[in-house]
Order: C-alpha cells, then sequence, then structure tokens
C-alpha cells in the first residue's frame, strides 16, 4: 500500500559548501529540465543554474545572492520532487517554507511550466537588486527542543522597543526576525548570546515584513496573473490556509503570492501542522538541498504532541526506529524516497 507524504519544499539558505555539485550528484538523469533552466537563466543573462552548480568551490557571496540562490535551490528541490518513488509514496499536499512557497507553486503544478521558476526568478532579482534591511534568527527552545519559559515575550517585547523590527517567520523552535539595517544591529546588542544565536543571515533581506511592500508593488505590476493556475494537489501557505485544486482561482493565489505572503510574516510552523493535521501523513518528506529543515519541521510537530512526541529525545528515537521525516538532502534518509 502506498503512503501519504506531506512534501516541504526549502527556503533560501539551503544551498551551501556542503551541496556544491547537488544538481550533478543527484540529477544528471534530468537534462531536459535542467536544461530548460538553464536556457530561461541565459536569457536573461544570468548564470545558469549549471554553472553554479559546477563551480570549482563555493562562493558565499555569489551562490547566496537571491537572484543565484532561488534558481539554483528551485532546480535541485523541483528535480528531486520528480525523483520521488510514486510507486511508494502519494502526495497529500506540499508546503515550503518561505521562498519555498514559490517552488510548492512549481511541484503542485500551479504554475504552468517554467513559470513557477519565472516568478521566483524575478522575485529573487528584485530582492537583490534592493537588498532591503535582513534577516535574524532566535531559539525559542531549549537543547531539547523544550519552550523556555517567557522566551517568546521577551522577543516580543523587543519588537515593540526596537523601531523597524518585526517578525519575519515562525520557524518551529526559532523565531526569525526580519528588519532594518540598523533594527537588527540594535536587536544584536540586546540579545542575550547563547551558541550559533542570534544568528545573521546574509545576502537576506527584510522578507515578509511590511519593508518589502515595495518589492510586492514591483512584482504585481511584472507578473500577472495568468502565470497561475490551480494546483494538482493541496497547497498549504505560509499561514497554514489550505489551497484546494478545485476551489482556488488564479488571481487569488497570484494576490496572496505576490502581496500577503511577501510582506506579511511567514507562520512556517503553522503550515507543517495544519499539513499533519489535516493529512495524517505516513511520512514528512523534506526536499533538497541541504537537511536544515528537519529541526524545524519536528519542533514544529512537537509543539502539537505529534506521534507523543513531546522533545528533542522522543523524536530521535522515533527516527532511529521508524524514520518519520525523510530529508532527501541527507544520503540515508534519500535513499527511503527515491
Amino acid at each position: 500500500m502506498k503512503q501519504k507524504a506531506l512534501i516541504i519544499c526549502p527556503g533560501r539558505g539551503t544551498y551551501n559548501k556542503e551541496e556544491l555539485g547537488y544538481l550533478k550528484r543527484y540529477h544528471a538523469d534530468k537534462q531536459d529540465f535542467i536544461g530548460a533552466v538553464d536556457g530561461y537563466r541565459a536569457k536573461k543573462n544570468q548564470k545558469t543554474v549549471s554553472e553554479l552548480d559546477n563551480a570549482e568551490r563555493f562562493v558565499l557571496s555569489d551562490h547566496s545572492r537571491g537572484d543565484n540562490a532561488s534558481p539554483l535551490i528551485y532546480a535541485c528541490a523541483y528535480a528531486d520532487y520528480l525523483s520521488i518513488d510514486r510507486d511508494k509514496y502519494d502526495v497529500a499536499a506540499i508546503t515550503g517554507n518561505s521562498m519555498g512557497w514559490y517552488i510548492a507553486l512549481g511541484c503542485g503544478e500551479a504554475a504552468a511550466d517554467l513559470n513557477a521558476l519565472h516568478i521566483l526568478n524575478t522575485t529573487g532579482t528584485m530582492m537583490q537588486e534592493t537588498l532591503i534591511g535582513g534577516q535574524m534568527i532566535y531559539s525559542l527552545v531549549d537543547e531539547n527542543w523544550r519552550a523556555i519559559p517567557e522566551r517568546r515575550d521577551m522577543l516580543m517585547a523587543l519588537i515593540d522597543e526596537i523601531e523597524d523590527l518585526y517578525v519575519s517567520i515562525e520557524l518551529g523552535g526559532m523565531l526569525v526576525f526580519g528588519g532594518s539595517v540598523e533594527a537588527l544591529a540594535e536587536l544584536e546588542k540586546k540579545l542575550p548570546p547563547e551558541g550559533k544565536f542570534p544568528m545573521r543571515l546574509q545576502n537576506h533581506a527584510a522578507f515578509h515584513t511590511r519593508l518589502l511592500r515595495p518589492i510586492s508593488e514591483r512584482a504585481r505590476t511584472a507578473l500577472n496573473d495568468n502565470l497561475f493556475r490551480r494546483p494538482g494537489v493541496p497547497l498549504i501557505d505560509g499561514r497554514g490556509h489550505i489551497w484546494q485544486p478545485h476551489s482556488t482561482g488564479a488571481r487569488e493565489l497570484w494576490d496572496y503570492t505576490l502581496g500577503h505572503q511577501m510582506y506579511k510574516y511567514y507562520d512556517f510552523t503553522a503550515a507543517v501542522q495544519t499539513g499533519a493535521k489535516e493529512f495524517a501523513p505516513d511520512r514528512v518528506i523534506i526536499l533538497g538541498p541541504g537537511a536544515t529543515l528537519g529541526g524545524a519541521v519536528a519542533q514544529s510537530l512537537i509543539g502539537i504532541n505529534w506521534q507523543g512526541w513531546k522533545s528533542k529525545e522522543d523524536f530521535i528515537a522515533r527516527q532511529k526506529s521508524d524514520p518519520y521525516i525523510l530529508a532527501m538532502g541527507m544520503e540515508e534518509q534519500r535513499k527511503l524516497v527515491v
């Protein structure tokens, strides 16, 4: 019997030094698709995804740029989606983190052909051209992924206190701030250092905050609603809202994607929890590149006591005995998916 799978598409920051050569390593058999993506980029006089993926070394300033990282991650993730063993898994629903929403549009057939790439490449290039503000991450949980008492209240108080600082993404056990450069500098001074936190994200703008309204307005002018269509499978957006195949209009999808999704906070936690509660998947499959979303997905599920998980220990025990979350960026878990 086939297993129901919730598919999760990655966002920015998932293609790093370890992922260099991801397309060449895993997707040499998808030259038609990769060639189409390369052709699209070449026509716009932008580096092709093959050129970026085949580079001799990973260069942060080059590979993490919005106009390069967005299509490169899209190509890796979409190629991974094509690799899922459909004799073993039925796709119950698709969601994604932040930029992963655009990839979800492509995987879910809500943007035909290379339209998802065009939407993602256009917005990624616009954001890189202006690079308004930035993002910073701080943890809401302890080492065992249990909520730290009063931590959220403390962080919300800082948002109220610092001008041009906002919640950007609810990311499982982490909170992503978005804000102006000045706001993030002030925030960094006030946050007590804790392991790798606070963590500033390189080449990231103040995504999902009101500072991105000008980019939203440009995108709505540049991108027509005819790029969108009804999805082939349910999609879960950054509010936890489900877009069903038979009740979704292209105009509404356009309006959300280039409006709310760009300048209001993205609740990835709610998206994952909705996917679990509404579709009861047998497995959660995280598309590559990278595997950095695994912790955030698990933390989101711990938040609703999914599978009886209350802590990191519970999650690890389950993963060792019968992996529930399968990250295609991890070799051993990938073998269980393709």
